[in-house]
């Protein structure tokens, strides 16, 4: 394998030897039992995998095709190692955890190609289509939407083609703010690169540390601060995308009236009309203050109307986010051990406030709300939200939670591969809808999540927040969690299936930015239409008659 080529641990989530520790945190272990039903303290956790317990299909990539392979990228950048293969199989989504984790892998890429360049990038997708290969573009392995993983009846060659070795910040317009930026970057690369030069890229989803832009623009990926920035289809400009024979360019234009948007058809089509080389971004100086504030509100529908208020006012904050009441009690339960001033603040002097209030403590929805830009634009923004937050009953607590936050918000899915360890399921899933629809969403979905637990005989969690807020609606992001019993997946499936249909059956999207791949796919239709879905399947078809790009992922066969 390229030894500079970063990849996260074959069997979980992030780098070896980091990881979720509860020990520090005293009301994490009676939060979790409560909720879930399960002994921190009597559980025991399973140990590291071994890598040498798992049976890996063997790769059936011809030899004079490998050999060919390294012909165009070198010796040392094709790999039909085992591990290379396995770590290229899934992404990360609890589904692909369990698989791997379990043994269960039916089908593994026969061949992984590193090139350095587009120009290798274009020889080598043009010997795969010749060899009539299938190419399943792979940036940081971080999708949790079944995006990655090779059909287990392909019967052709597989190529995994990964761009980790492409990863430069090529250039930058000044003048425009536009970055050249290839497609392997992953965001900590790319960003140093451009905070080198007094720049930032502005998006930072919860993948931030091992996800890639050309991933970014496949999936149509959402950042924290996509309130200000926009999403990644607000922020990418211009791509350059290798097709058999060609490079297909779209041209970092302000904007076009150039006909239907074929910029649009690649943001979300996870590989399926090529591989992503490089994409041009619009970056903003790195801002003279960035402060992210903490709220309470007395209730959920207090938070919702002020995000929504918020949205609609002069006021432009980065981020807005509320938690309901469930995810609140979680967040209280993850706090470390606090001592001193800080103990008795959060401890007594915050409830005794509250409590004087007349709120109710079980109901409280924790906020957090960002500013970004000059001291003065801060300052005034912050001013703006503040009126709106005391409108609508809330109240701010400093900066103290908002410093925190912003330090392990990319820390979250650790806390997956810890509840794996102890035979749970911990897992997430996101929605948009209007702001009219949103309360009655969060509630329909409550009710299937726990409808599909008692339909499995488990004491059930869910949780949601509030984020992403735009002027007609917002995205809700639900995470959920019980204790396996007799067959993961199946039990897996029973809720992750309930709390997607209840989306689309109350007027809600079926991601708002993990995207389709395989584990959404058999909601697509209710989401887009069925002529919807003919449309999409005639532009795969026509723009790959043979599937040689990511077969089978977005529309379900």
């Amino acid at each position: 394998m390229t030894d500079t080529v970063k990849h996260m641990k074959w069997w979980g989530w992030g780098n070896d030897g980091v990881g979720f520790h509860h020990e520090d945190k005293p009301g994490f272990a009676p939060f979790v039992a409560e909720k879930v039903g399960l002994d921190l303290h009597t559980a025991e956790r399973a140990v590291e995998p071994s890598f040498d317990d798992l049976d890996v299909p063997a790769s059936t990539a011809p030899k004079a095709f490998v050999s060919a392979l390294a012909g165009i990228v070198g010796d040392d950048h094709v790999s039909v190692d085992d591990l290379v293969r396995v770590i290229h199989t899934y992404g990360k989504s609890l589904r692909d955890l369990v698989r791997i984790r379990g043994n269960l892998i039916l089908r593994s890429p026969d061949v992984v190609v590193y090139p350095a360049d587009e120009a290798e990038v274009q020889q080598v997708v043009d010997a795969a289509v010749a060899a009539d290969a299938v190419i399943i573009p792979f940036g940081g392995g971080s999708n949790i939407a079944g995006s990655l993983e090779p059909m287990p009846a392909e019967t052709r060659t597989v190529v995994s083609l990964d761009l980790g070795r492409m990863r430069a910040v090529v250039d930058i317009d000044t003048d425009s703010g536009l970055a050249r930026i290839q497609a392997g970057a992953q965001g900590p690369d790319l960003e140093a690169q451009l905070n080198a030069k007094g720049w930032t890229i502005g998006h930072f989803p919860d993948s931030f540390t091992h996800s890639t832009v050309g991933g970014w623009v496949a999936t149509r990926s959402t950042g924290m601060q996509s309130d200000k920035y926009g999403d990644i289809a607000d922020i990418a400009r211009g791509l350059r995308v290798v097709r058999p024979g060609d490079v297909l360019v779209l041209r970092p234009l302000p904007s076009t009236s150039s006909g239907p948007s074929v910029r649009e058809m690649i943001l979300g089509s996870e590989g399926r009309l090529g591989v992503i080389t490089e994409v041009t971004v619009q970056v903003h100086r790195v801002p003279e203050k960035r402060n992210i504030f903490a709220y309470f509100f007395p209730t959920w529908e207090a938070g919702i109307t002020a995000m929504q208020a918020i949205s609609e006012s002069d006021a432009s904050p980065s981020i807005t986010r509320v938690s309901d009441a469930h995810e609140t009690g979680f967040t209280m339960a993850t706090s470390k051990t606090r001592s001193g001033f800080s103990k008795f603040t959060a401890e007594t002097a915050l409830p005794r406030i509250m409590k004087a209030k007349g709120w109710d403590l079980d109901k409280i929805c924790l906020s957090f709300i960002g500013y970004e830009g000059s001291t003065a634009h801060a300052k005034h923004q912050k001013k703006l939200v503040d009126a709106i937050v005391k409108k609508h009953g809330g109240m701010g607590v400093g900066e103290g939670p908002g410093l925190l936050y912003d330090q392990k918000k990319f820390d979250t899915p650790y806390l997956r591969d810890f509840l794996l360890d102890m035979g749970a399921a911990g897992d997430v899933s996101e929605t948009a809808a209007p702001w009219s629809k949103l309360l009655q969403v969060h509630d329909a979905v409550y009710a299937a999540a726990h409808k599909a637990y008692a339909g499995i005989g488990v004491t059930g969690w869910i949780m949601s927040h509030l984020s992403h807020s735009y002027h007609s609606g917002a995205c809700l992001y639900f995470t959920f969690a019980f204790v396996f019993q007799d067959d993961p997946i199946a039990e897996y499936d029973t809720v992750k299936s309930a709390i997607q249909q209840a989306f689309v059956d109350n007027d809600a999207t079926i991601s708002h930015h993990h995207g389709v791949g395989r584990e959404h796919a058999p909601w697509l239709e209710e989401d887009i239409s069925s002529e919807g879905v003919k449309v999409m399947t005639a532009l795969f078809e026509s723009a790959d008659p043979g599937a040689h790009f990511n077969p089978d992922k977005v529309v379900a066969d």
